[in-house]
């Protein structure tokens, strides 16, 4: 393959990835833990957008539960975004492994 054909591949490839990452920045996912008593909704592109947690589940004397709870369900957002990312980015790059992209 000559230089000046991987390089227009290259620059396709990175045009792409631009739309790709600018999707994924609209692409939301969401996490829940406690049977969905709080929810956290986050982008493709690792954001977190909104917190939800049900009336029924806030009590002062469950602070620490409530807190273990919304850590859960955004570690479980934020795991799912990236498998998101990674699954845009796999369809571009045809699962070549880019230096830098993750």
């Amino acid at each position: 393959m000559n230089m000046l054909k991987m390089m227009k591949q290259a620059k396709e490839m990175q045009s792409k990835m631009k739309d790709v990452q600018k999707g994924l920045s609209k692409t939301e996912v969401e996490g829940s833990a406690g049977g969905g008593a709080v929810r956290v909704t986050a982008t493709g592109d690792f954001q977190i957008r909104k917190v939800e947690i049900h009336p029924d589940v806030v009590d002062s004397d469950r602070v620490r539960k409530l807190e273990d709870l919304v850590l859960s369900a955004c570690r479980q957002a934020m795991d799912r975004a990236k498998q998101v990312s990674e699954s845009e980015i796999k369809k571009v790059t045809g699962g070549m492994s880019l230096p830098g992209l993750f």
